[in-house]
């Protein structure tokens, strides 16, 4: 069994909140340490890959990557063998949305945190990390849940900007078709470019960048709201930042660490796999 006392980070972007909760969390549970408290998602994925802690406090709304993105990436990340950190997400969201947690029997806490149900929640981390003193919590297991989060309406995700024929056929009951031309830009130049030249879509900085097999492009949409105007069976997610076409897909290679990268026809260079959609090429 770890003789070393349980180790937790605090992601939270307002400083008072997170005050309380590592004040809440020293009364009810003393033996916690808090080796680390950040105010944004990528701190957080950064500090918890550098200090290894066993039990995380994600709060959902955060600077840069949302807890739950931040948790995704943070997953794709851990070292193979290690015992993934229990997870605990801290929202402001109503019982509606918290029914998507507990679906998933993921904890969470309900700003502003209240001591009876921390006390409830320190107790269930207590039991899971005693369960799983001798072994790795099951990371997969963590993957689906959070892949399962990611799809839950409940969690409030942003409805995409349409063109106003989807948007009036939505309006009317009728599902949108999905998007067939995009207006990028090459340069200095605005191109009309067919959906359907498009192998693959990814996310960098604040643009999107637009690959055909001859050129890239630029766009200004986020993926999260490109996502929900391409066609779900023809485009596939496989990383939090790309979307690729699926036709296009020749091989996927395993590497040595256990990572799937996919080959395109078309593209020279070699893509990304993350742990959340690994499931997709099980069948492969």
């Amino acid at each position: 069994m770890n003789v070393q006392a349980p180790r937790a980070l605090i992601a939270e972007d307002e400083p008072l909140l997170a005050a309380q909760l590592q004040h809440e969390l020293a009364q009810a549970w003393p033996g916690l340490a808090v080796v680390a408290t950040v105010a944004d998602g990528l701190s957080a994925v950064r500090q918890a890959l550098e200090l290894l802690p066993d039990v995380l406090f994600f709060d959902i709304r955060m600077p840069g990557l949302s807890g739950l993105d931040a948790a995704v990436e943070l997953a794709d990340a851990w070292p193979a063998g290690r015992a993934f950190p229990a997870l605990v997400f801290v929202t402001a969201y109503d019982q509606y949305a918290v029914q998507a947690f507990e679906a998933q029997a993921v904890d969470y806490l309900l700003k502003p945190v209240q001591t009876a149900r921390l006390q409830k929640t320190v107790q269930k981390l207590q039991l899971a990390l005693a369960a799983n003193a001798s072994s790795a919590i099951n990371i997969e297991a963590t993957v689906m849940q959070l892949r399962h989060l990611l799809e839950s309406q409940a969690l409030g995700a942003v409805q995409p900007l349409q063109p106003p024929a989807q948007a009036s056929a939505k309006a009317a009951g009728m599902a949108a078709p999905p998007l067939t031309l995009i207006q990028a830009s090459h340069g200095t130049q605005i191109h009309m470019v067919p959906v359907a030249d498009v192998l693959y879509f990814e996310a960098a900085d604040k643009y999107v960048r637009v690959l055909t097999a001859e050129r890239e492009y630029l766009i200004r949409t986020p993926l999260k709201e490109l996502t929900g105007q391409l066609d779900a069976s023809v485009f596939w997610q496989v990383h939090r930042s790309i979307l690729v076409r699926a036709g296009s897909i020749t091989t996927v290679t395993r590497d040595e660490s256990g990572k799937l990268h996919l080959a395109l026809a078309g593209r020279p260079e070699r893509l990304p796999v993350s742990r959340l959609y690994a499931h997709l090429f099980k069948a492969m």
